[in-house]
């Protein structure tokens, strides 16, 4: 067999694989493929058995109950010899995350992974292998077999953190159609879904000690409907939460896909939302916070919490609930666009800043994620904020979310900080795909699916070993602008799957990717997105009843910031 290095050297082999479908239309690209003789395949029908090693059941369980119902297979338990039948194992030989998907003549189909994670991406590859109708619910074209070509694909990832981040703050996504997200991440080798749970806008998480948060929080009595300079409001309320056992629920659905659910808890600025519901953790020597309701429009709230006792014991006891929650590594603490107005116009803040000994009000803010991080550290996590939790000294063990250019992630890798690059520039996925007067409420820098498949999430200014604090990448879905499911489709696809390839493959430098190639794997990916129902932004431009005619965006002019 012929091993086929991809996409390494992609460019040089474009031209060279033919009119195999299953080879050329994987996405993320994988590492390597063996090719198999000409004609040699293996059928998967209603006989065909499944055998599964310890370690292996939540792959058994994912393939009979999504991949089997798609493909009317029963994949009855079998013994491990059985003749095309589909074998599950762990191998420790491989890196996590890592997995070898064998197509063998008369053996049938074999998955090893180095660990279960790996299995399970393994079983992503082997249904994009069997077609478009393998992302449906149920069979629409019964067949009596289902035939794969012999060839083997050895593949691992590049990155540790392959991430979306998830605004269901300004706009709430009700619990169904997170899972559905968690499904999309999965068939795309993401493993990390960065929930933004709080903002000035609403309170998205049950909290049992603070009701309030939910009761009063997490419901705004109109929305802005555009851009904040938009004339026009949605004049419905706009609200929902979700309560502790949905997200009991939502960890326990991922971690069957292997994705880490990390949550995010906006701390001590985009907080508007809490303070309306319990006024006493903001500034009451400045305004009246009484008189605060959850923000309507959009941008950055001048309302933000007070720095006293009272206020950090109030986020200890939410922290504490968000903790028995989610089970990850990583809690994010959000920490960026914190005003500091209110704090210079406080007595109460400024008599605080006195009695620490402290600069100024940015070194307040700085003291106000340190006890967080310390807090954290204490109960075996770990803090990860936006980039501007830097400014001030960071404690050891923090992470940082470096999305205003690289030059926070950079900063951050040199001080010995772990790093996930997002910047906005590159994969800020509300920013509008093109120039055309035709899409939905344009905002941002234009970033069009080629854009995001070159864009590199490891910055050339590092050194190797800098570089390796680079946890990974993270695509970021901010939802001011998308009022529903099929808005935030047409924002993050086909794009995500150009940033998966990107956080999965190991790809060329930026200017030497083919993105001809990728834009031809993408014709069949389309289909699979289809198959899902994703609405999608089509090649050719919205459909049109994706535009939105009259809603004002913010466009921003000229090229984004370099390096």
């Amino acid at each position: 067999m012929l091993q086929r290095p991809f996409p390494a050297t992609v460019r040089r082999l474009a031209g060279d694989w033919g009119t195999r479908a299953d080879v050329s239309e994987l996405i993320p690209a994988p590492r390597t493929i063996d090719d198999g003789p000409t004609g040699h395949a293996v059928t998967l029908d209603r006989d065909t058995t499944l055998w599964a090693a310890p370690g292996t059941g939540g792959t058994e369980r994912w393939l009979r109950s999504t991949l089997g119902a798609a493909l009317g297979l029963p994949l009855p338990p079998g013994p491990e010899d059985a003749r095309d039948s589909v074998r599950l194992r762990i191998d420790d030989t491989l890196e996590p995350e890592a997995y070898r998907l064998s197509v063998v003549t008369g053996r049938g189909v074999e998955i090893r992974g180095g660990d279960a994670a790996g299995v399970f991406w393994g079983a992503q590859t082997l249904r994009q292998l069997l077609g478009p109708d393998a992302f449906r619910r149920a069979p629409v074209r019964p067949r009596a077999a289902h035939v794969i070509p012999h060839q083997i694909v050895e593949d691992a990832p590049r990155f540790r953190w392959r991430g979306l981040l998830l605004d269901v703050a300004r706009h709430f996504m009700p619990k169904d159609g997170v899972l559905r997200y968690l499904d999309l991440l999965a068939a795309h080798k993401l493993n990390v879904l960065h929930l933004h749970l709080t903002d000035d806008q609403g309170w998205r998480i049950e909290i049992e000690r603070y009701p309030g948060l939910t009761e009063t929080g997490s419901w705004r009595a109109r929305t802005k409907f555009g851009h904040r300079a938009s004339p026009l409001w949605d004049e419905r309320p706009h609200g929902g939460h979700y309560t502790q056992d949905d997200i009991r629920e939502i960890v326990a659905y991922a971690a069957e896909r292997h994705i880490t659910v990390v949550p995010e808890i906006d701390v001590p600025g985009h907080s508007q939302a809490a303070i309306a519901a319990y006024p006493e953790l903001g500034n009451t020597d400045v305004i009246d916070t009484t008189a605060l309701s959850v923000w309507d429009t959009w941008g950055i709230s001048p309302n933000v919490l007070a720095p006293t006792d009272n206020t950090l014991r109030f986020y200890e006891a939410v922290f504490e609930e968000v903790l028995a929650l989610f089970p990850s590594e990583f809690i994010h603490i959000g920490g960026d666009e914190c005003p500091k107005e209110q704090w210079r116009r406080s007595a109460t803040a400024q008599a605080r800043i006195k009695e620490l000994g402290l600069a100024d009000e940015d070194e307040l803010q700085a003291w106000f994620i340190g006890h967080f991080s310390k807090w954290l550290s204490a109960r075996g996590r770990r803090l990860i904020g936006w980039d501007e939790i830097l400014e001030g000294g960071l404690a050891d063990g923090a992470a940082v979310s470096s999305w205003r250019g690289y030059g926070g992630g950079i900063a951050a890798a040199r001080a010995g900080h772990d790093v996930v690059m997002c910047p906005e520039q590159y994969v800020y996925l509300d920013h509008r795909q093109d120039v055309g007067a035709g899409e939905p409420v344009p905002i941002g820098f234009v970033r069009t699916l080629e854009d995001v498949y070159r864009f590199e999430p490891v910055p050339p200014q590092l050194t190797e070993e800098e570089a390796r604090r680079v946890l990974g990448t993270q695509a970021n879905v901010w939802t001011e602008v998308m009022e529903d499911s099929a808005r935030v489709d047409y924002q993050a696809f086909p794009r995500l799957a150009a940033f998966a390839e990107v956080a999965w493959s190991a790809l060329p430098a930026p200017a030497e990717r083919d993105f001809a190639g990728f834009e031809r794997r993408m014709a069949a990916h389309y289909r699979r997105l289809d198959a899902l129902g994703v609405a999608y932004r089509p090649p050719a431009g919205p459909r049109p009843w994706q535009r939105r005619p009259g809603v004002l965006g913010r466009p921003i002019e000229g090229p984004p910031p370099n390096r």
